[in-house]
């Protein structure tokens, strides 16, 4: 193997987990904005909103659907075009001050959740078993990571220069991120050959555009009100006839007999549960530290020193990737994941005993984050070994579906806490110390329904290969084996 091609190799983990810190920080970076953008674009708060649940709407239908695209036409190619895709909605925003436009490119932007899914299939399809596990968990970590580095650099920008300025940072980034993926990055051997499911792709879209549609703004429209009780309603008869279309397709979109195995199913039970539990920490932890100091408890931080709080649990979450990995190789990911809820639920009981004083709360959001990262390391892990070679990127795509309904929940539940619970500070209704209280220990509550979730997934050894039909996926093993001999011997 020449030079070159020894480089590219060993750069496949560290461009793969670039984009998906990339995607995380595209996720991100428009939160600081949001105060402002009314004033900035001429719209209204509730129309500025969208820039953020439009980014969440693509990102759920996107992920499963690029998922399957990458098993069918090549993983390598699939990842190309979602950043790139991420890559120009970012030049969109950068050239225009129209909310119109904004929202549009931010659905664009959205493509770049499939980011995850498909590199970790990459990783399982190129890397050599021993260091599979440990590439795995720091791509799963990433998203932790790219949200507590995307804060930061946000508000900076925000604050010492003009707003367009940080979505040219990120078109930069993206090409850079779409450059480096096509160099560094061999095409996956293993593919899923067949036909696209278009009408299966159609009808989740609109399921999943209904359903989530309803839980994000169920709390500003009202949960009662006749436009959201049509959305959940429209959503459970899309994807009640969704289900039953792809239990009959010749070739799915999404393998729902492959789901229904107890080590596949509960395995997105989990995500969902473990979605829901992170996710508040990001979400109180903002708001709480930026309080005003008349409500009793807020320390009435900026901005760019609330990011600067959030910056430990991304150290964090990449310094213990390996250790989660080796959690995984010798114990199975199952209790990994199982352990990492726990660590969830016990940072949230710091939270609740202490949520006055900056270094406390720095030190429950940082626990939060290590148990997170046990978490997500160990459910990619648990999907790699329950499924044939040839649809990963799949079924890690639904994997990362259910944790973003869990994240979408958790924003909704948190969101109706708050403002029950909330006090005049100044003229103006602002959270009570309760009301974040509350919403810690629904998390943390959540976090323990995942810990036996987690517990009742069935076992596996490490050693043991995907629980599939003899046959299944035989050629794409074959293919795979070959490889990995390959990349041993490099």
């Amino acid at each position: 193997m020449d030079r070159t091609a020894a480089i590219r190799n060993r750069l496949t983990v560290p461009v793969l987990a670039f984009g998906g810190i990339l995607m995380a920080v595209m996720q991100t970076v428009v939160v600081p904005l949001l105060p402002d953008l009314p004033r900035l674009t001429g719209a209204s708060a509730g129309t500025v909103s969208w820039m953020v649940t439009a980014t969440l709407l693509s990102g759920a239908v996107l992920t499963p659907v690029l998922g399957r695209a990458g098993d069918m036409y090549g993983k390598r190619r699939v990842l190309m075009a979602a950043l790139a895709l991420m890559t120009l909605g970012s030049v969109l925003c950068a050239l225009t001050s129209d909310i119109g436009v904004l929202i549009a490119a931010r659905t664009l932007s959205g493509a770049a959740a499939a980011v995850v899914p498909l590199s970790i299939s990459i990783l399982r399809d190129e890397l050599p078993p021993e260091r599979r596990g440990s590439a795995v968990a720091l791509m799963s970590s990433t998203v932790g990571i790219g949200a507590a580095l995307g804060l930061p650099l946000a508000a900076v920008i925000v604050q010492y220069a003009n707003w367009h300025t940080m979505f040219w940072v990120t078109s930069a980034l993206g090409a850079t991120g779409v450059t480096l993926v096509w160099w560094a990055v061999r095409e996956s051997p293993v593919r899923e050959p067949g036909r696209f499911d278009v009408p299966g792709a159609l009808g989740l879209a609109v399921g999943l555009v209904c359903l989530l549609l309803g839980v994000s703004q169920g709390g500003q429209w009202g949960w009662g009100s006749p436009r959201v009780v049509g959305l959940f309603l429209a959503a459970v008869v899309v994807l009640a006839s969704w289900w039953w279309q792809q239990l009959r397709a010749e070739q799915p979109l999404v393998d729902l007999r492959l789901v229904a195995r107890p080590r596949v199913g509960l395995s997105h039970v989990a995500a969902l549960l473990a979605g829901f539990a992170f996710y508040a920490n990001t979400l109180v932890t903002a708001q709480l530290v930026q309080a005003p100091e008349a409500t009793g408890y807020g320390l009435g931080l900026s901005i760019v020193v609330t990011g600067l709080c959030l910056l430990p649990s991304g150290v964090v979450m990449l310094l213990l990737s390996p250790v989660s990995a080796r959690i995984s190789a010798a114990r199975g990911p199952r209790v990994t994941l199982a352990l990492g809820a726990a660590v969830i639920a016990a940072g949230y009981a710091v939270r609740i005993a202490d949520s006055r004083d900056l270094w406390m709360i720095i030190a429950g959001a940082t626990v939060v984050a290590t148990g997170t990262t046990l978490a997500y390391s160990a459910l990619p892990t648990l999907i790699l070994r329950a499924v044939p070679a040839g649809q990963t990127a799949s079924a890690n795509g639904v994997n990362v579906l259910m944790r973003t309904i869990g994240q979408a929940g958790s924003s909704a539940a948190v969101a109706a806490v708050l403002v029950h619970h909330t006090s005049l500070v100044g003229g103006a209704p602002v959270p009570t110390l309760h009301g974040y209280l509350l919403s810690f220990a629904m998390a943390g509550a959540v976090a323990l329904v995942a810990v036996v979730a987690a517990l009742c997934i069935p076992g596996d050894s490490a050693a043991e290969g995907p629980d599939e039909p003899d046959g299944l996926a035989s050629a794409g093993n074959r293919t795979r084996g070959a490889h990995d001999r390959a990349m041993e011997g490099a």
